[in-house]
């Protein structure tokens, strides 16, 4: 698979990550921890060298589960993962949704360190913005870790453009994970700009919508209450009538390719900039291929304004989130 740096450092990585927070957390059922490790596995054979993690993914099996399958190949691979909530050493929730102060990021990392059996983090992200804490202090903080070489890279996830600004002069980020995909585009407005103004690389997550932008299901859908989906406005059975007609134009657009709405969903994102890696996340070996294809499909000037003059045309129906989480964002 083809290689791309994020944004202005040195970090390289398959143009197309894999997200493995499904398999253990938010998408229940899971499957069997053998099963993760071989399709973790698999995903190296197919030219994956991007992983990624956080320590609340479970709290911590998530970690524990790439620490594991990826050791043998720990110098072939980058890992990427989070710090952020207010997580307990023993797994419990503490008082607060988000705690960034920068003894806690310290511990965090540290624990983190030990359950993905590594010396170093490639690519440290915090999760969410605490907005209790200066973002000048959480940069600093990771400065500090990056300067005992217990992390190599600075990210942050779903910031805004002035945090971006501000976290950067203290120390540069490397990355920003925030959702962008055809049906969620807000960060066209303020925050692709300022990445690329800055160097910073941008890693898509839900670069799919969740599974939406798939074209394998539709308002008969339903989840299980253990399914995070189950409670997002946007997978409500009207909302998803509505947002068909995005899954229809990815459609028509992958019949004259001959490719799935899945591979031009993401090839669309691949095609937007040259320091973007989506990270799509999947439990199943036909899914992981499906969306290393993507990595292959060419859309020329032509395609792209074919979607973008029919996506014009739509307008997605629901919240991403629902309110309590959508709360947790900075943009």
């Amino acid at each position: 698979m083809q290689k791309r740096k994020l944004g202005n450092s040195n970090l390289e990585v398959s143009a197309i990550g894999l997200g493995c927070m499904g398999m253990t957390f938010s998408y229940a059922p899971f499957p069997e921890k053998k099963d993760s490790i071989a399709l973790l596995r698999a995903a190296i054979e197919h030219g994956v060298t991007f992983f990624d993690t956080a320590e609340v993914y479970g709290p911590f099996n998530n970690e524990e589960l790439l620490g594991e399958a990826l050791e043998p190949f720990r110098g072939q691979v980058a890992i990427a993962t989070k710090f952020g909530f207010d997580i307990n050493p023993d797994g419990s929730r503490g008082p607060k949704p988000v705690n960034s102060q920068p003894e806690h990021i310290k511990r965090a990392v540290e624990g983190s360190l030990k359950r993905l059996k590594t010396d170093v983090i490639d690519l440290c992200y915090q999760h969410r913005v605490d907005p209790e804490v200066p973002i000048e202090d959480v940069a600093g903080a990771v400065k500090d870790l990056i300067a005992e070489g217990k992390v190599k890279h600075f990210g942050l996830s779903e910031a805004g453009a002035k945090t971006i600004r501000r976290a950067h002069a203290v120390q540069p980020v490397t990355a920003l994970q925030s959702e962008y995909s055809l049906w969620y585009r807000t960060p066209e407005e303020e925050v692709v700009p300022t990445l690329e103004e800055l160097g910073i690389g941008f890693v898509p997550f839900s670069p799919l919508g969740k599974g939406f932008l798939t074209g394998k299901m539709d308002e008969n859908r339903t989840f299980e209450k253990t399914d995070i989906r189950s409670t997002i406005p946007r997978f409500a059975p009207e909302a998803m009538k509505v947002n068909q007609a995005l899954v229809d134009l990815l459609g028509s657009i992958a019949a004259q390719k001959k490719a799935t709405p899945a591979q031009i969903a993401l090839a669309w994102l691949l095609a937007q900039k040259p320091w973007i890696v989506p990270i799509p996340g999947t439990t199943k070996l036909h899914r992981l291929e499906e969306n290393i294809g993507a990595a292959a499909v060419e859309l020329s000037a032509g395609d792209l304004q074919q979607i973008e003059s029919a996506a014009a045309e739509i307008k997605v129906q629901g919240a991403r989130y629902p309110e309590h989480i959508e709360k947790m964002t900075g943009l």
